[in-house]
């Protein structure tokens, strides 16, 4: 009984009767077993039909590989119904991984030339689709006669099918530059859009494109002015702006084409002026057309008055009521903040409106311009306005603004007690928040503001007894009670409220700290010391600081039981030298990196000096005696070692029972093994310390040629009294001119310290082609094997 097989329509419907994924996958299951049967039978009348049925089945998400073969029969029909489903299977079934998709070059070309407009925009577009490079190679000169054909239709397609052979083969582009000359004069609203695009891809690729298309750059002012005051039609119009597609592309193409490059920015400024100010605004579409207008102001040579008026337009974007409008805005001010940037600080007020927005995406956008608009002119009222913003802001943003805030304060703070506050109000708002070296830094700045010493330790103290749950706060005050606890007490500071703090009430403070579950080792770690150091600045007893001491000398914390256990043996055994060893810490001034640079001078100019006066050996000697006897009995019989040997490096040599410093060994020449077409393999030498039979090969491989190196792989080979280990290499593709080279190490073991031979095997594709190097190196250098 032959079962009656199913139309399209009849297997759609049954598919979406069934209420189970089961159900569904029975009934694919059945009518893909009829197509197979259907498809060995060669019936060419029902072929084209169970060839639709299977790619919905494919659509579907199930597999269909099976009618490969088919497609291609199919586009071989001489029938238009056949070629109409073929195609659409080829472009849907076949891809470049499938060795399939090169038996349809032979079919694609003789459509092409048939003539028959239907049949060549099928395989215009199947090529366009799926065509890999080997087919665009074979198929370009076909496609370049069809770009100049009398029909719109056809020629429409054969210019998206050359922009898709340009991305694939980018050394096709000769082929192309002379039809898009001509190209540029048709009115055909779809001919005009493809051929800009195809400039496009060529002006990107290829160097010689973008020198050639720079002479068109009046033909295309004169397109982009029409479509600007008389309109180009009326059915490509939207929302009363004249074919904004068309006006956006050759707006791109401008860029790309005025781009560095002087004369031909000069020939669009009044151009891009006319479109920046006639545009209208209230639609999207004049918003695209305005946004494209402004980065190609900004990335062109254009007037200064030009580029003020582009930021003034991404400004009246901000107060745009689309939220997509808004965020394009702030990215594109951020970019144009370092080039523009008084200009874009006009607008400062609006871009700090924008933090307030409940776009997570806007409000982190308008933080990173806020950020990167803070000065030294601005930086009080920038930097009030960001903690503010801190106080309220989300979780996921605190990290960053609080970061941005201590590092624009660091460049720009006007005095040290502002500075010294800013970072303070981090610290109380969003202290679990600021970066590791937070506390490094604040630190640093009090111990090197003598006369904030007092305010800060007051200002601390306040916010430690108020809160002890941010640690890196309580890591500072800690620091900071522990240095200038003197000061509290003393209440000297006049810049704050009168403070009367007792000793019992900052002993309790630090106590608290020290047995809060919410401290860390490091921050606890911190208490200990400030509690010992406040053993040497409080009048009153130290029984209280001994017991809590000597508590934390059993922690479990390794690191806190070691101080806690040095601090005990302080008290017990080295008490008189307490009161030196705790003292406070002294002045450190801070500096930018041109302190820093000049302290690096002075330190090399100390270092000539010293190298060139004379070195007293007997006052080092005692100077050494007299440190080693800081971990000594104090008792008056103490022997003293005999005098050091006063030959040069001696001291260093006896003290530390070190054998003298080796001259470090010369370095091994590079050698080059192999060059060609502009591939260059480069081998480097290193003999690690310690290991003289090891030696290490770094093998670099770089490309100055024009097209990239791909697939590269470097195999080696060396005689069997050697041990040879590959490790990975960084890639295995080198871009074209000098682009990042790949490195590959060879770890090669020659316990005889036989003479050295590599056998070196390369295979890799450049420009096209696949080449494969066999090659001996014998003459590498003495040094690599003895």
């Amino acid at each position: 009984m032959v079962v009656p097989l199913l139309k399209l329509q009849d297997l759609i419907e049954e598919i979406r009767k069934t209420k189970t994924q089961a159900q569904e996958r029975e009934v694919i299951q059945k009518e893909c077993a009829h197509i197979r049967a259907s498809f060995r039978d060669g019936d060419p009348l029902q072929r084209h039909r169970q060839l639709a049925k299977l790619l919905y089945v494919h659509m579907l998400g199930y597999p269909a590989h099976f009618g490969q073969m088919e497609c291609l029969k199919l586009i071989a029909s001489p029938r238009f119904t056949d070629k109409r489903v073929g195609y659409l299977g080829a472009m849907l079934l076949l891809d470049e991984r499938h060795d399939a998709h090169l038996l349809i070059t032979n079919s694609i070309k003789n459509d092409l030339s048939q003539g028959i407009q239907p049949v060549q925009g099928l395989a215009l577009c199947t090529l366009s689709t799926m065509g890999s490079a080997e087919m665009c190679r074979d198929l370009a000169t076909e496609v370049e006669k069809l770009l100049l054909q009398p029909s719109p239709y056809v020629r429409k397609k054969a210019i998206l099918t050359a922009v898709h052979m340009i991305r694939k083969v980018p050394e096709l582009s000769d082929i192309f530059l002379p039809p898009c000359a001509k190209l540029l004069h048709e009115r055909h609203h779809g001919i005009l859009l493809g051929t800009i695009t195809l400039i496009m891809e060529l002006c990107e690729r290829s160097p010689a494109a973008l020198r050639h298309f720079r002479k068109v750059v009046p033909q295309l002012v004169q397109i982009l002015r029409m479509l600007v005051t008389t309109g180009y039609s009326t059915e490509h119009s939207i929302s009363g702006v004249s074919d904004p597609f068309l006006q956006v592309q050759i707006l791109r193409l401008l860029r790309i084409l005025g781009r560095n490059h002087e004369e031909s920015s000069e020939t669009m400024n009044d151009l891009l002026a006319q479109v920046a100010t006639n545009t209208d605004t209230s639609r999207n579409a004049g918003n695209a057309v305005l946004f494209e207008t402004v980065l190609t102001i900004m990335d062109i040579r254009s007037a200064a008055g030009l580029r003020v008026l582009a930021v003034n337009i991404l400004g009246r974007f901000l107060l745009n009521s689309d939220k997509n409008i808004r965020y394009v805005a702030l990215t594109s001010l951020l970019r144009l903040v370092q080039s523009d940037h008084s200009a874009v600080q006009r607008h400062r007020p609006t871009v700090v409106e924008c933090l307030r927005e409940t776009d997570a995406s806007l409000s982190r956008r308008a933080l990173e311009l806020s950020l990167a608009l803070v000065n030294s002119s601005n930086v009080r009222a920038m930097t009030q306005e960001l903690q503010a913003f801190l106080e309220s802001s989300p979780l996921d943003l605190r990290a960053d603004c609080a970061s941005g805030i201590l590092l624009a304060a660091e460049r720009f703070a006007p005095t040290k007690r502002w500075h010294i506050d800013t970072i303070l109000h981090v610290l109380i708002t969003a202290g679990a928040h600021v970066r590791d070296d937070a506390v490094a830094n604040l630190t640093q700045l009090i111990g090197g503001a003598q006369e904030l010493h007092a305010y800060s330790v007051c200002r601390l103290y306040s916010a430690l007894a108020e809160d002890i749950s941010q640690q890196p706060l309580v890591q500072v005050a800690a620091w900071c009670i522990g240095e200038y606890g003197d000061l509290l007490l003393e209440g000297s500071c006049e810049e704050v409220e009168p403070l009367q703090v007792e000793e019992e009430e900052v002993l309790a403070l630090l106590e608290k700290v020290l047995q809060s579950q919410m401290s860390l080792p490091a921050t606890r770690g911190y208490a200990l010391t400030a509690l010992m150091k406040l053993s040497t600045r409080l009048r009153g007893d130290n029984n209280r600081i001994r017991q809590v001491v000597s508590i934390y000398g059993s922690c479990l914390d390794v690191e806190l039981q070691q101080r806690a256990v040095e601090y005990n043996t302080l008290f017990r055994k080295y008490d008189h030298m307490r009161a030196a060893i705790l003292e406070k810490m002294p002045l450190v001034e801070r500096g930018g990196p041109q302190v820093d640079e000049e302290a690096k001078e002075s330190k090399e100019a100390v270092q000539v000096s010293k190298a060139a006066a004379p070195v007293p050996r007997e006052p080092q000697a005692s100077k050494l005696l007299d440190l080693l006897d800081l971990l000594d009995d104090t008792s008056e019989d103490t022997q003293h070692p005999p005098p050091l040997d006063p030959s040069p490096g001696g001291t260093l040599v006896h003290l530390l029972d070190l054998p003298c410093a080796l001259p470090p060994p010369a370095p091994i020449p590079n050698l080059k093994v192999f060059e060609r077409e502009g591939v260059q393999l480069n081998l480097s030498f290193t003999r690690p310390p310690g290991s003289p039979a090891l030696l290490l090969v770094t093998v670099t491989t770089t490309n100055s040629s024009e097209g990239d190196v791909t697939h590269f792989i470097c195999q080696a080979a060396v005689p069997k009294s050697f041990q040879l280990q590959l490790q990975a290499p960084s890639g295995n593709t080198v871009p074209a001119w000098g682009g990042l080279p790949i490195t590959q190490l060879f770890r090669i073991l020659n316990p005889n310290k036989a003479p050295l031979r590599l056998k070196l095997r390369l295979t890799y594709n450049h420009l096209g082609q696949s080449v494969q190097e066999i090659f001996e190196v014998n003459n590498l250098p003495v040094e690599t094997w003895q």
